[in-house]
């Protein structure tokens, strides 16, 4: 038995990993191997906990910030979390990890040769999101996605055994899409948090100002930027999908599974009329699944 607002270790993680249902992509699907499956959901115990961190959305109770060493003092102090976070992130590489979601990624690291540089990445990127708020061009967005959504992608193909180059550059464009898409559907939930990843100069091309962000339902100048950043994310899908055709079996469904994602979500926004702002315009299945045959027949 628990005290009550207390959350146990193992809570917290599961209630972490427990956040893989309401993603855009599937983060481990059952047709995987039972290896890989372990492997990606321990990948994406981590980035998960690590946007948590970042976004103030850790589980009541303090149990991640005693588990990373930092006072209830410090606890709320997201620079601090990170930091320790970070700390806790190297041990995994040589030593224990006091966290279970980093002492779950322990065994994957040793059995895939996992470097930190993309685990660093996704640090960085959120230690960015309470330091940086604004963007002023795509190309400084796309250096935020850089850090914040491609280690993901690479991390996939190397749990996967199947890192190339080529596989690579693909890939940082599906998982850069994905985030430009997510951050369109969460326009209104990324502005209550005092962030905007619509890039200024984008804004101002469209007469776009913050404060019409901020109401319940856009209008058409806001309509014509979501629109205009969504074709952004749908050609880089696009261009990024020929990585599903570079890959065999149940790869390859699992990679058609994130740009069908991305492609569904995509779909939901213009269905939306490009009106994100009453909240996230969300794909149905029937959609996704007509998404992932289009991609792995190498259309759309």
């Amino acid at each position: 038995m628990t005290g009550t607002g207390t959350a146990r270790p193992l809570d917290a993680e599961r209630g972490t990993l427990d956040k893989a249902a309401g993603e855009n992509f599937p983060v481990a699907p059952f047709f995987l191997p039972r290896a890989w499956r372990t492997d990606l959901m321990a990948v994406y115990g981590f980035a998960r906990l690590v946007d948590d961190i970042g976004d103030g959305d850790l589980a009541p109770g303090g149990a991640d910030a005693r588990l990373l060493g930092v006072s209830p003092r410090e606890a709320e102090d997201r620079l601090v979390l990170l930091d320790a976070f970070e700390a806790d992130l190297r041990r995994v590489f040589d030593a224990t990890p006091r966290h279970p979601l980093l002492r779950r990624l322990q065994p994957t690291v040793r059995r895939c040769a996992l470097t930190p540089e993309p685990f660093l990445g996704l640090i960085a990127a959120n230690r960015q999101d309470q330091l940086v708020g604004r963007y002023e061009t795509y190309d400084d967005l796309l250096a935020y996605c850089e850090l914040s959504a491609n280690p993901v992608g690479r991390l996939v193909l190397a749990v996967t055994g199947t890192s190339t180059p080529e596989r690579i550059r693909r890939s940082d464009m599906i998982c850069t899409a994905l985030q430009i898409v997510e951050h369109l559907q969460d326009v209104a939930e990324d502005l209550g948090r005092d962030r905007v990843y619509l890039p200024a100069t984008d804004m101002k091309r469209f007469h776009v100002q913050e404060a019409d962000l901020a109401t319940t339902s856009a209008g058409a100048s806001v309509r014509a930027l979501i629109a205009y950043e969504a074709q952004r994310a749908r050609d880089l899908l696009n261009e990024g999908a020929a990585l599903v055709g570079s890959v065999h079996g149940r790869l390859k469904l699992l990679l058609a599974g994130f740009v069908a994602g991305g492609r569904a979500a995509v779909h939901a926004i213009a269905a939306a009329e490009y009106d994100v702002l009453p909240g996230p315009p969300k794909p149905g299945k029937l959609r996704l699944l007509r998404e992932v045959g289009v991609t792995l027949r190498g259309e759309g």
